[in-house]
């Protein structure tokens, strides 16, 4: 799948919801943070979109954090799928992601997009406990 423009988070106010509001999954290389459109009252819609930030700090000069941030593309790219639809990502970039294998970061990004957790209908807690008690 390509990682089409519309697919970009591009505004600062956009950056700030995604980082105050969302909520945040440690991945070693990168932090995982994201929030659902719907929450803040946003027309839900089928867009995965994607903000990645790599600060000096904490990656280092501009060739390291530019190959961090294409290379965190690239695995938002090639699984994408695995984000709810609908769904804001900000991936921010740490020094490992830089020299980590690829496939390292694929499979701790999949494992960060198997714990989200979206808000669920009215009255739910959107945690998935609910469906386990409704069988006993």
């Amino acid at each position: 799948m390509r990682f089409r423009p519309e697919q970009h988070v591009r505004r600062q106010s956009e950056f700030r919801a995604i980082r105050e509001q969302g909520r945040r999954v440690h991945c070693g290389a990168f932090t995982f943070s994201y929030w659902p459109r719907a929450a803040a009252g946003a027309v839900p819609d089928e867009l995965r979109r994607l903000g990645v930030v790599a600060s000096t700090a904490a990656v280092g000069h501009a060739v390291r954090r530019n190959r961090a941030k294409r290379r965190l593309r690239e695995v938002f790219r090639r699984h994408q799928e695995c984000v709810p639809a609908g769904c804001d990502v900000l991936l921010t970039a740490r020094a490992a992601a830089v020299d980590a294998p690829l496939p390292e970061l694929e499979q701790k990004f999949v494992d960060a997009c198997r714990r989200i957790r979206l808000p669920s209908a009215p009255g739910g807690e959107g945690r998935g406990e609910a469906s386990g008690s409704a069988a006993s």
